[in-house]
């Protein structure tokens, strides 16, 4: 089986989108790193290195420090798929990172969008 293109994609290339998406909703760059963080267990240093470094969605979030165990509360459906079907872990990860940016464009608080 090959692997799906969006793997090879660099983070640092669909980064700006993520913000762009969030900025033109009312919602700050600053709660989409927020965002990152809490998914992935990096910090700002971490998420500046991986960016600068240009590394790839399958590298980040393998190489993620905690991946955080609450994700697994993350439902819904992206890309007309629901995230908790998801059978490749990758891909998953992926889409979790890309309903909680959607959450954040919808305006919803982020409390509700880190699941506390």
């Amino acid at each position: 089986m090959t692997k799906h293109r969006i793997y090879s994609v660099s983070v640092a290339s669909v980064y700006p989108h993520y913000v762009a998406k969030a900025e033109k909703k009312g919602r700050t760059k600053t709660e989409v790193d927020e965002i990152i963080f809490w998914l992935t267990g990096h910090s700002q240093q971490s998420l500046d290195d991986q960016l600068a470094e240009k590394t790839n969605f399958e590298d980040f979030f393998a190489q993620a420090p905690r991946m955080n165990a609450s994700r697994s509360l993350i439902t819904g459906v992206i890309c007309g798929v629901r995230v908790e079907d998801i059978q490749e872990m990758t891909m998953q990860e992926i889409r979790y990172l890309d309903k909680l940016i959607d959450e954040l464009a919808k305006g919803k608080a982020m409390e509700k969008i880190l699941r506390k």
